[in-house]
């Protein structure tokens, strides 16, 4: 589907916030992107302010709380109070640097049991010189989620090991829509024998869900969304940047690595690893005999190229080089899967608070490993900046890091997915509702 321009969709949310916030007279409309991660929780508060163009985005506060050992777990909320306690200190901290204090709220999703894929459907139509309407294609967008959310069960059920898991669809987007083979943007009012939509999902056991939605309910937030963060990732950049050829993205965070493929301008699929930044640590710990907390500000030196005199300096960087490799079998599973046999494109963007430990970009581009996936070379690497994000502008000049471009990739989302009121935006969104929250 066509992007289309952001100014247009920011104006469009400019509408829905400023009556959420009870009229202009409440100051600008504004919102906050909630990044609950395994080792911050991450808020951003996003102002919508009028300019020379139109409206501009402008990211006004940003916050962050260190997550305890024990309330995150492979990017899963294990302990909802202490979880919503950081959230609320992130939060106190964006808006205290804002001046704003905004109701309306995106909340990223991920972890090991998010699974999120594009699939095709077909559906063949009753009366095919009939033109089609919003109504049949609310139909037809429910038919093949319907089909999706089954196959997602079963995944996710085989591989929790729980039988009888429920399953919701969270995030959803239509990536490709034909009608007798030929592609459209907007689908009706065409007439044609059958619809072939190619939709991305992202499903998720609904006690995963369920502990983010009390987060936010208990932050007294009204959400605009739940968005897969691997999603968010590989959709914020600009996308005459990225062209057909498309890109890998792998975002490593505290507890989790996500990765996503675009190709041809839409996203193929994403994946998630149970390996993160904590990994890292808890190796060093182990083989050295350390605290968590030792292991983990030696690790943050070694990524500065700080580390104290009186530490064995080759021995910590052989171990997390150690590390470092077992990491990237584990991605290339994940890319071989998302391959799924096709072609590979030669670029892999990285970010995440993990990716500034130099020795993942370093396993990355050595020489070899990529020769058993589909490459047709060996893939550029790089590392993605808050700055290379479409739509927004940081207005507080502190974010600089990789670990910042999830919020504003998920803020970014906010601008494009809630704003669009096409008829197949509207069908999507009713379908996610149902499914997300049907008993």
């Amino acid at each position: 589907m066509e992007r289309r321009g952001v100014h247009n969709l920011v104006g469009g949310l400019v509408a829905r916030l400023r009556g959420r916030r009870g009229g202009a007279a409440a100051g600008p409309a504004a919102l906050t992107a909630l990044d609950v991660g395994t080792e911050f929780a991450k808020a951003l508060v996003v102002a919508l302010e009028p300019s020379g163009a139109g409206v501009t985005a402008v990211v006004r506060g940003s916050g962050r709380q260190r997550q305890g050992l024990t309330h995150m777990q492979s990017g899963t909320v294990t302990d909802i109070e202490a979880v919503v306690a950081n959230c609320r200190k992130a939060l106190d901290e964006a808006e205290g640097q804002a001046g704003l204090q905004p109701r309306s709220a995106v909340i990223g999703i991920a972890g090991e049991l998010v699974k999120g894929t594009t699939s095709s459907g077909i559906v063949r139509r009753y009366d095919p010189k009939l033109p089609l309407g919003e109504a049949e294609l609310e139909r037809i967008v429910t038919q093949v989620q319907g089909e999706a959310l089954d196959d997602a069960e079963r995944r996710i059920a085989w591989e929790s090991g729980v039988e009888r898991l429920d399953v919701r669809l969270v995030h959803a987007a239509i990536v490709e829509i034909k009608i007798d083979g030929y592609v459209v943007s907007n689908p009706i009012g065409f007439t044609g024998a059958q619809v072939e939509l190619g939709v991305f999902n992202a499903f998720a056991p609904m006690v995963h869900l369920g502990a983010l939605q009390s987060v936010a309910q208990r932050l007294g937030l009204e959400l605009l969304g739940v968005i897969a963060e691997p999603y968010a990732v590989a959709t914020c950049l600009d996308p005459g940047e990225l062209g057909d050829a498309g890109a890998v993205f792998v975002d490593v965070g505290g507890g989790t690595t996500d990765v996503a493929l675009v190709r041809q301008g839409g996203i193929a699929g994403t994946k998630m690893l149970a390996l993160g930044g904590r990994a890292f640590t808890r190796g060093l710990a182990e083989r050295f005999g350390l605290s968590f907390t030792r292991a983990e500000l030696l690790k943050l030196a070694a990524a500065a190229d700080e580390l104290p005199e009186s530490v064995p300096r080759e021995a910590l960087l052989g171990a997390l080089g150690e590390d470092a490799a077992v990491w990237r079998r584990g991605v290339e599973l994940m890319i071989g899967d998302l391959a799924d046999g096709e072609l590979l494109p030669a670029r892999i963007y990285l970010c995440g608070g993990g990716a500034e430990l130099p020795h993942i970009a370093e396993v990355l581009r050595e020489d070899g490993w990529w020769r058993g996936l589909p490459f047709s070379r060996q893939p550029q690497v790089m590392a993605l900046r808050p700055d290379d994000v479409i739509g927004l502008r940081d207005g507080t000049g502190v974010l600089g890091t990789q670990q910042d471009v999830t919020p504003m990739a998920l803020a970014n989302q906010a601008l494009v997915l809630d704003a669009r009121t096409g008829a197949t935006e509207r069908a999507m969104r009713q379908a996610v509702r149902s499914m997300s929250l049907a008993d």
